[in-house]
């Protein structure tokens, strides 16, 4: 996966997303004159897929002082273990101290989205999925919620930002609203093959005013092999996608010839609701998953000092000293 320098907000750099308690410690340490060259840890309080460790970095090398710092991390998409060190930075305190609520927030958000999304692949056991929950976050976080799904292993995402962050082309078929506004689904696939450029997938969803089977076979009769595929989106009121009914849209598309159009099931979908397409063998070509991810809950990182100039020390409840984990890798 590609990636470039995460951008770095002015409400971080300034410090007005840290804890209180930061600040005013910053505030005393430098009018007392104490900046000691500290060694401070970041450890995992639950297993899952590390992630996060790019956006530190692109932070890390704003802050950090260019002689004197040491970074040392596990590898962005690496499976950690509850009390595993993630991160480990060596550097004067007063240039990254205030910066403690930052790292750990990113590291436990960005982790939380990238196993979550991990969750979803594995359950899937080879069927595509795809991250399509931008609109269940606050928009300054999309981007990063997507990135994170991707290391997951998710194969693309839905927004811009997100797709500009991991290398990979954005995915995305059409919404209710252009159907609804157009008013007959064939009518809206036409208009989409019309505007959109030829790159773009056609992929039509079909759950909008009829049968999601006799919608398919109207597109697919529409667009023959231009029709790339349909998105099956019916939602819980009227039952949701079931396995029975991917069965049935891929039997009446591969007896009337269509065999080449995929089968993309997206609304409400989890592991637990991915396992049963899996297990009844529903022949599903791609997974859309949204709020799963979007939703999944941070996992947490703590931050301990376990070095004062060259001197072991911690608090009371941890080991002094640096502790010893040979899949760190430097990386500032």
């Amino acid at each position: 996966m590609t990636t470039r320098d995460f951008e770095i907000p002015r409400s971080v750099l300034v410090g007005d997303t840290a804890d209180n308690e930061l600040v005013r410690a910053q505030t005393i340490l430098r009018n007392e004159g104490v900046n000691p060259s500290v060694v401070m840890e970041f450890t995992a309080g639950a297993g899952g897929t590390f992630c996060g460790i790019e956006e530190t970095r692109s932070l890390l090398s704003r802050i950090l002082p260019e002689t004197g710092r040491e970074v040392w991390a596990m590898t962005e998409g690496s499976d950690i273990a509850v009390g595993e060190v993630a991160l480990r930075i060596r550097a004067p305190y007063a240039s990254f101290g205030l910066y403690e609520t930052a790292i750990c927030g990113t590291l436990a958000s960005s982790t939380g989205w990238a196993t979550a999304a991990r969750e979803c692949v594995d359950a899937a056991q080879g069927i595509p999925v795809i991250s399509y929950g931008a609109r269940h976050v606050h928009p300054a976080v999309v981007g990063v919620m997507d990135y994170s799904a991707v290391v997951g292993k998710c194969v693309a995402n839905s927004s811009l930002i997100g797709s500009r962050l991991t290398g990979l082309t954005p995915s995305g078929t059409m919404p209710h609203a252009l159907v609804l506004m157009i008013g007959d689904t064939v009518r809206t696939v036409l208009a989409f093959d019309r505007h959109m450029p030829p790159e773009v997938p056609r992929v039509a969803l079909v759950d909008t005013f009829k049968d999601e089977a006799e919608d398919a076979m109207a597109v697919a009769k529409a667009l023959r092999e231009r029709l790339r595929g349909i998105r099956l989106d019916t939602p819980a009121e009227r039952g949701g996608v079931t396995p029975a009914l991917v069965h049935e849209v891929r039997a009446r598309l591969d007896q009337a010839g269509y065999n080449h159009v995929d089968i993309y099931v997206s609304g409400g979908v989890d592991p637990s609701r991915i396992e049963q397409f899996v297990e009844n063998e529903a022949p599903v070509s791609v997974f859309a998953v949204g709020y799963y991810i979007s939703s999944a809950q941070p996992i947490a990182f703590t931050a301990d000092i376990k070095e004062i100039e060259g001197r072991p020390i911690a608090k009371r409840g941890r080991i002094p000293g640096i502790s010893n984990n040979p899949r760190l890798a430097r990386i500032l």
